[in-house]
């Protein structure tokens, strides 16, 4: 059973994981969560969700995952993995079917490399609607972000391929998608315009049937994000 409302500090341990399935934990607006989603979904694995409330983390949360963030995997044996980028590297392997990491250990690197690359960007997206916020002079943050977009875009343009891994969605593109996903409620929706390579990767993503099982519309994100920001946030909106 999945339960899509938020289990909070003082809530009841789910039970064990139904054998055949994975159990992820998750939060419906993270997007690292949204991660190991889209792998689950693109690759067809059969999972429950269990929501976490990331203010008010469960006792028993805590003690299968002492980070007590999300996203963690829990097997029916009782093993757990978290952070993002091990979950889906995880997923990859013991579900072999449809990989989404090269087999070439040159080409994994590569997407390795540009997660790691990815990784420096994506503190941007929270930074400038924060410092916006508070009043705070976020010119030379904006500046830096376009040149970033630019060069995600310049990437596109030299590999001539559709997506970061080729002519078909691999993992990188999935490591990637949520951020740019969230694009309006951060603010930054603009910074596309001007990298037409990039602005058309993010049109053949919204087509990718794994994003739209997991995405959420624009409104939804802005309201969630704009709770975020009031320092308030309402991991169950819209529910």
């Amino acid at each position: 059973m999945s339960a899509e409302k938020c289990l909070a500090k003082g809530s009841a341990a789910p039970g064990p994981v139904p054998k055949d399935y994975i159990r992820v934990y998750s939060m419906r607006f993270c997007p690292f969560a949204q991660r190991t989603r889209l792998v689950l979904k693109a690759k067809g694995i059969k999972y429950e969700t269990i929501n976490v409330h990331l203010k008010e983390k469960p006792e028993w949360y805590l003690k299968k995952n002492s980070f007590g963030l999300v996203p963690a995997l829990e097997t029916p044996a009782g093993e757990v993995i978290y952070e993002s980028a091990i979950t889906c590297e995880y997923l990859d392997e013991v579900y072999p079917e449809k990989k989404l990491l090269p087999s070439s250990p040159f080409a994994k690197a590569q997407q390795k490399m540009m997660l790691e690359h990815f990784s420096k960007v994506i503190p941007y997206f929270y930074k400038i609607p924060m410092d916006r916020k508070k009043g705070e002079d976020v010119s030379g943050l904006e500046a830096e972000l376009k040149e970033k977009f630019a060069k995600l875009n310049e990437d596109l343009v030299n590999k001539k391929t559709k997506f970061f891994g080729g002519d078909s969605i691999t993992m990188i593109d999935y490591m990637m998608w949520p951020w740019f996903e969230r694009v309006e409620a951060y603010q930054v929706k603009q910074f596309l315009d001007g990298n037409p390579e990039l602005k058309k990767w993010t049109e053949l993503m919204l087509q990718d049937s794994a994003v739209k099982a997991t995405m959420f519309s624009p409104d939804a994100h802005k309201a969630f994000f704009k709770t975020f920001l009031d320092g308030n946030p309402d991991f169950d909106y819209g529910l």
